[in-house]
């Protein structure tokens, strides 16, 4: 029985995210068809000799992977998570940190973020070879030593190879949904002109656009989300900008988001950049419209089926908001997400992937 085991940012569970689901999640799935998979911080000791294969997962935070593939001498793939925070970083991020920010390249934003990271204590330095080498050059080695890349859009691997000039081998390999959890059988009323926004309350995911979007209007919008670490200013700005229509729900667990994307109309997740956008899927099999960015990957999963936004325009916000809402059902987004982006099917992609390599 194959065993494979998963490195992960040592933040993975106490600053959870979407790959947070996304590691359990595949975790789990994987488990179901046969295999055993463990979990472990990138900060922990780890015994390599007892795994077939190493998984690593966000390849902007190679800090936690430089190490690992030096000691372990293990074939290894890695789950890119490409996530662009430039757009954010250098134009829209507030205060000291938005002037500093936009005097850097992409590369040097990512670098800059991590030493403050490692420096207060908020994150490990796994990998004190990512000082001298930088953020790029780190990246480079990890993706020409790599197996493969695992990426969830033929754009994010052209992306990979424009930022890093590096054409490792590469599978397409896309997030799912909990069909246990999310399947529209439920009989809850959609209730009219409700929206919801389901992440975590942060710079990149633009809440705060969206509330001047949708302040004072017909709309009832809940936000569902704690505020991300060192992202707390930023929330108490989309609180004291927040009209009265516009509520916050600290973050829930998954079992509790469907009654809501139940009762929902319509879900918004107008990010600066999106690789796919978890809550937008699970928001849409369960029977919401959805609006998302035009930037990142998640126009892969959506195509036609989606109301797109120019997260840089409360105005456009509103208008895909407006739009979805006047739609009709999408019961062909439904049925095309049960069929196509299940965790069960990242898991079946996944393992086909680990037969090639680690076999």
């Amino acid at each position: 029985m194959m065993k494979i085991l998963f490195i992960v940012r040592s933040t993975l569970f106490t600053a959870r995210g979407g790959d947070t689901i996304q590691v359990q999640e595949t975790a789990t799935a994987l488990r179901n068809l046969g295999l055993q998979v463990y979990i472990k911080k990138s900060s922990e000791q780890i015994n390599y000799a007892q795994y077939d294969g190493l998984h690593f997962f966000n390849i902007t935070r190679p800090a936690d992977i430089l190490l690992h593939i030096k000691k372990s001498g293990k074939p290894f793939v890695v789950s890119t998570i490409l996530i662009n925070y430039a757009l954010y970083d250098k134009h829209h991020r507030q205060g000291l940190a938005g002037k500093l920010l936009n005097k850097f390249s992409e590369p040097g934003i990512e670098y800059l973020k991590a030493i403050y990271r490692f420096a207060t204590g908020k994150d490990k330095l796994v990998s004190l070879s990512y000082l001298w080498k930088g953020q790029q050059a780190s990246i480079r080695e990890i993706l020409k030593k790599s197996n493969a890349v695992l990426v969830q859009a033929e754009a994010e691997y052209d992306d990979l190879v424009k930022l890093y000039g590096v054409s490792p081998d590469h599978y397409t390999v896309h997030n799912g949904i909990n069909t246990c959890l999310f399947q529209n059988k439920r009989k809850t009323e959609k209730e009219k002109n409700l929206v919801l926004c389901v992440a975590r309350i942060e710079g990149i995911k633009n809440q705060y656009n969206l509330i001047r979007a949708l302040n004072n209007t017909a709309y009832r919008l809940v936000l569902i989300g704690d505020a991300a670490p060192n992202q707390q200013d930023y929330y108490n700005e989309c609180r004291k900008i927040a009209a009265k229509n516009i509520s916050f729900v600290s973050h829930l667990p998954q079992q509790q988001l469907a009654e809501h994307y139940a009762a929902a109309s319509v879900h918004v997740l107008p990010s600066w950049f999106e690789v796919c956008g978890l809550s937008s899927l699970e928001a849409a099999v369960m029977g919401c419209r959805v609006v998302i960015t035009g930037n990142g990957y998640a126009g892969a999963y959506f195509n036609d089926d989606a109301f797109y936004c120019d997260p840089a325009e409360p105005q456009s916000i509103l208008e895909a908001v407006e739009n979805a809402m006047a739609a009709g059902d999408n019961g062909q987004l439904q049925q095309k997400i049960l069929q196509q982006f299940t965790w069960k099917k990242t898991a079946e992609d996944t393992l086909a992937v680990y037969k090639n390599i680690f076999n």
